[in-house]
């Protein structure tokens, strides 16, 4: 087999890569069948040379190649016939700006595996960057309290070497006694949050606890969809009812943001899900949040105060609750939002070599034999959809 690195071509530029050049090395060191070629580029976190010295080819044509991977969606330009492609494409939710690119990848008899619908046994997804979103995204949020609290002051993510960096400018962070903080979500988002609350000493408390009881110490809460939903009925809360019948339910949120002070989300929002948290919620008298860490970033839907996605340079922005506009986050009253929508891009090469890791010890292996997880994965084969794609046929007819 034949891998060929891509370069990124999306704008903006991503600095992030599928392997690291010692992950190339493992690769070749540990697999005598595979050589890797690499499109030159001055975007990645790594340098070409660095690639060279470990045996990849640097060549700007990977025409020779089987399998073509990168990690955002590959400019029509650069799609290659009858070859097997790897990316985040963006397409399994329908979404309208990709349409063409999944319509291409048909005609062009490209075997599509998206590293979104790598699934385990259990149906969860095995590879992403969603650890590193966690551990960015929780950062930021303790970044933006820093500045409208002028408690501490930490450098901006992005001018991080890595995340050793990263832990040691968490030592300045400084929170009052009794600072609550509510987490939700339980995927690799939380997990790389909850990575950051417990460097810097926070204690998890339970829902009731956090609800009735104050504390001499910052404590935190985590949340899973059912914990913060109710039925509109005032019926038993069921999970399975609630994936499946989320019109039901209604968001019960509000009632944790009323004694917190800081909101970091790690949830995944599904289309037609009860929205968390309204424009006339964060308005009310006793909405008590301060900070809202929005990693999971869903525009103007579940959370009314996310009216945009934030960047990497410049991740924080002020949401004035009276108003329902931006305004300075500096004001008394206006909520200091972190909405960044490619938290792992601030931390390119830890996040890289993270990927890599996990793609070679649960991925590599299997895409080599033609096993059953990128089997399942593969969207499109011989200009068509596959039998667990085929609902996609209306999107690119």
């Amino acid at each position: 087999m034949k891998i060929g690195l891509l370069r990124e071509g999306k704008n903006p530029p991503d600095k992030r890569v599928v392997f690291s050049p010692k992950a190339c090395k493992k690769i070749l060191e540990s697999f005598n069948n595979i050589s890797i070629a690499a499109q030159p580029s001055e975007i990645r976190c790594f340098t070409d040379e660095e690639y060279r010295n470990v045996g990849v080819e640097l060549i700007e044509d990977l025409s020779h190649c089987d399998v073509l991977m990168g990690v955002k969606e590959v400019p029509l330009n650069m799609l290659i016939d009858d070859k097997i492609f790897l990316f985040f494409s963006h397409t399994i939710k329908k979404q309208p700006y990709n349409q063409q690119l999944l319509q291409t990848i048909i005609e062009k008899k490209i075997q599509l595996i998206d590293y979104e619908t790598l699934l385990d046994g259990n149906k969860k997804r095995i590879i992403g960057f969603g650890r590193y979103a966690g551990i960015v995204g929780c950062y930021n949020t303790f970044l933006a309290y820093g500045k409208k609290t002028r408690l501490y002051n930490l450098k901006f993510a992005h001018l991080l070497e890595d995340q050793e960096e990263l832990n040691d400018q968490l030592s300045q962070v400084k929170l009052p006694p009794d600072f609550k903080i509510i987490l939700t979500g339980s995927g690799r988002v939380s997990s790389g949050v909850v990575e950051i609350l417990k460097k810097i000493n926070l204690h998890q408390v339970s829902q009731e606890d956090f609800l009735s009881k104050k504390f001499q110490y910052p404590v935190y809460c985590q949340l899973n969809p059912i914990d913060y939903h109710c039925k509109k009925d005032n019926g038993p809360v069921d999970k399975n009812e609630f994936y499946s019948k989320p019109n039901l339910y209604k968001s019960s949120l509000l009632n944790f943001c009323n004694v917190a002070d800081m909101l970091i989300t790690g949830h995944y929002y599904a289309a037609g899900s009860p929205i968390l948290l309204s424009k006339e919620e964060i308005a009310g008298d006793a909405f008590n949040i301060k900070v809202i860490g929005d990693i999971s970033c869903d525009i103007k839907e579940p959370i009314a105060s996310t009216i945009r996605p934030s960047t990497i340079e410049a991740p924080i922005y002020g949401y004035n609750p009276v108003s329902g506009l931006e305004d300075d986050y500096m004001k008394d009253g206006v909520i200091v939002v972190m909405a960044v929508d490619n938290l792992p891009c601030s931390l390119p090469k830890d996040a890289s070599i993270d990927f890599g890791r996990v793609f070679i010890e649960k991925v590599l292996p299997d895409l080599i034999n033609h096993g059953p997880i990128t089997s399942q994965a593969t969207i499109t084969a011989n200009g068509k959809l596959t039998s667990n794609f085929h609902y996609l046929k209306d999107y690119v007819s």
